[in-house]
């Protein structure tokens, strides 16, 4: 997508008051355009043809045929960005896990659930923004998902520290393909992923589903123990805190930070402090700049620093601004990037250590904001 170009949005839902929430939203942003709206995949496929949209928001309930299989064929026969749209009931929720893994960059909750309508307009803005400029990734035709692919299981070398992941835009199937190669003997593992309240639990339910280590939606006071992953809630910051016999998590509110709640740099500036150089970080593909401080502020406190190389993410704008920072140690490819969280000799590309570090700097809160812990 060239800087400066109007982005075409053709919202399906076969909700009017959806469509008309979601328009009237949209209409508001200079650089967003709603060229069509459709009740149902069967006018969508006409619409799309015919207004050719950079971006599709889609329903998942849906008469004639249901969100999850239009998805479906769509990657197979006009692949284009697509943000699912889903409400908060568990089985949509687990609809729109596995939208995500068929192909979906985004997903975020109707209108009326967990925003406010100014908090949808900047949200709902952003995701078509990082859907519009996604590196598309989808499996061939009659291929599984990668994350439902059997994986080789890495060998634990120790179970010391803590392994802090960070993604936004794709980070639902980065952080899949990361967690689902960790061996039972792993660090315990604390994520940050950008996603909606309840979806969030969803998530963490379907990589317990195709990991070996366990994995669960935080709650507050859980314990960080080797063999288990920690995925923050939804709308919930989450931090590492040292306690008399080990590491344990606080999942609280607090205003948002990189316009993020859950942030990353919220919990990578914990990690930082609790832990140190028993710490590795990685920042995985992402829109903005969330986890970029944070994870130079990990790398000044001695812990180990990786971020995503630019050809494997969906969108590579977090992962970027480490780098430039000089905050990523290492530099990997997805596909890498959990043999590296294990092996410090990965042989990645070494990036230098910023000379002037950085630590006193601190995330960028929404304006009015301050920092919630």
């Amino acid at each position: 997508m060239s800087a400066g170009r109007v982005i075409r949005v053709l919202i399906v839902d076969d909700s009017a008051i959806v469509r008309k929430v979601l328009t009237e939203t949209l209409s508001k942003e200079p650089d967003l355009e709603v060229v069509g709206t459709a009740p149902d995949p069967y006018v969508a496929r006409d619409k799309i043809l015919a207004l050719k949209p950079d971006v599709l928001t889609l329903d998942i309930e849906m008469p004639r045929m249901d969100g999850l299989t239009f998805l479906q064929k769509l990657m197979q026969f006009h692949p284009m960005p697509v943000v699912i749209i889903s409400s908060l009931a568990q089985p949509s929720c687990r609809v729109a896990i596995a939208a995500m893994e068929s192909g979906a960059v985004e997903v975020l909750a109707k209108p009326g659930g967990p925003y406010s309508v100014g908090e949808l307009q900047h949200v709902l803005a952003n995701k078509i923004r990082a859907a519009a400029a996604a590196r598309l990734r989808f499996p061939p035709p009659g291929t599984a998902p990668a994350a439902l692919r059997s994986p080789t299981t890495l060998k634990a070398t120790s179970s010391r520290g803590v392994i802090a992941i960070g993604a936004s835009t794709g980070g639902t199937e980065a952080i899949a393909s990361v967690l689902r190669v960790l061996p039972k003997g792993a660090p315990g593992v604390v994520v940050v992923q950008h996603i909606p309240p309840v979806f969030s639990r969803a998530f963490a339910s379907r990589l317990d589903e195709i990991c070996e280590i366990d994995v669960k939606e935080a709650q507050d006071g859980d314990v960080v123990r080797p063999g288990l992953a920690l995925v923050s809630p939804g709308d919930f910051h989450m931090v590492v805190r040292r306690g008399a016999s080990g590491y344990f998590v606080n999942v609280k509110t607090g205003p948002r930070v990189c316009y993020q709640r859950p942030s990353v740099d919220v919990l990578f500036f914990s990690v930082a402090e609790a832990i140190g150089p028993e710490a590795v970080g990685a920042l995985l593909t992402g829109m903005g700049a969330d986890g970029a401080q944070g994870l130079l502020r990990m790398r000044n406190a001695g812990a180990r620093t990786i971020a995503q190389n630019e050809a494997t993410c969906v969108v590579f704008g977090m992962p970027r601004e480490a780098i430039q920072l000089g905050a990523a140690q290492q530099v990997v490819p997805l596909d890498r990037i959990a043999h590296a969280l294990m092996e410090p000799a990965s042989g990645a590309h070494q990036t230098p250590r910023p000379a002037a570090p950085a630590s006193t700097q601190t995330p960028h809160p929404e304006p009015g904001a301050v920092r919630p812990f």
